[in-house]
């Protein structure tokens, strides 16, 4: 069962202290736990679901445009592999951007606020509204959920997007301080990163694609002389194994770029907020605290060890606070 909170959750005054607003947010830390639990399963299974939905979709559009039929008996057809890796590669990521605002309102439990009249709650939306109005970019949703501290924005389209925060965030963080968080999301909606990330993911499956296949041939036929008209085991075990080689190296270019957004919507943050202190702050704040887990479109990985930040796709914090006093 969703966990939806109720718009009596929050109540308080705009003018209240930022003691008054934690003391009124907290939830008991066990109901954090259950929750998170719960959500955990439910991203677990819509994941894998909407991934097996999008395999078979494409699947069958190349198989109606004759794209899948790039192994011919006369050698590869580079030209039907292109396309195949063009469908399969910038599909699945063009599908999953459209799908990402529903999917990541019902894993996360999002409750939208835009209409509410609660007095958190509209000061939640103001601050949005007045983000957005400031990077020219259409009122995003403005949603709502429990979890421990994180935020995201998600969407297809700069002018109807979706801007998150969860109850952890506004427990654990001054007003200015959730305030700055709203505006590096606010950023990132507004330097169109949502749809950036889809066409470097789509560029980089498409390399995987038709450059494992490739290669894939390329061992069957020629290492070990398959002879037959059809690909052998050699075909299939080398394209594997590419996949999943070249998937790492595509993997840690993406999260490169995604890094480089992390700056950007940083200092996106402290241009809105007229003041860059205020997302130091922020930055400092979250670097002591435990994230909580994102849906899969809009999750942040953090895997620890030398090798790990090599695919992370935000910088440690002491970076983006340095970055931040750096600037001018």
């Amino acid at each position: 069962m969703d966990h939806v909170l109720e718009e009596t959750s929050f109540p308080g005054s705009p003018n209240q202290t930022d003691g008054q607003l934690i003391e009124r947010v907290a939830h008991n830390h066990n109901s954090f736990d259950v929750t998170e639990t719960v959500t955990l399963m439910k991203r677990i299974v819509l994941f894998l679901a909407t991934n097996l939905a999008v395999v078979l979709v494409l699947g069958i559009v190349a198989n109606i445009l004759g794209l899948n039929r790039f192994l011919t008996a006369n050698g590869l057809n580079l030209t039907a592999l292109l396309g195949f890796a063009l469908v399969m590669g910038f599909g699945g990521a063009i599908i999953s951007l459209l799908m990402s605002k529903p999917i990541a309102k019902w894993s996360s439990g999002v409750q939208v606020i835009n209409d509410s009249t609660d007095p958190t709650h509209a000061w939640i939306v103001n601050t949005v509204k007045r983000f957005a109005d400031k990077a020219q970019i259409g009122m995003p949703e403005v949603g709502l959920y429990e979890g421990e501290p994180n935020a995201f924005a998600t969407g297809a389209f700069k002018n109807s997007a979706l801007v998150a925060v969860s109850t952890g965030l506004l427990q654990s963080m001054t007003r200015e301080e959730v305030e700055a968080v709203i505006g590096h999301e606010v950023a990132h909606v507004a330097n169109g990163d949502m749809v950036t990330m889809t066409l470097i993911q789509g560029v980089m499956n498409t390399f995987v694609i038709f450059i494992s296949r490739i290669v894939g041939y390329f061992v069957d036929k020629v290492v070990l002389r398959n002879q037959s008209d059809g690909p052998g085991i050699g075909y299939y075990a080398t394209t594997i194994i590419m996949d999943l080689l070249l998937g790492v190296l595509a993997a840690i270019i993406v999260a490169w770029f995604s890094r480089q957004r992390e700056f950007r919507a940083d200092a996106g943050a402290a241009e809105l907020m007229g003041n860059k202190q205020p997302m130091i702050n922020a930055l400092a704040r979250l670097g002591g605290l435990t994230p909580g887990e994102l849906p899969q479109s809009v999750k942040a990985m953090g895997i620890g060890g030398k090798m790990g930040s090599l695919f992370s796709t935000h910088p440690p914090m002491e970076q983006r606070i340095q970055a931040l006093r750096d600037a001018a």
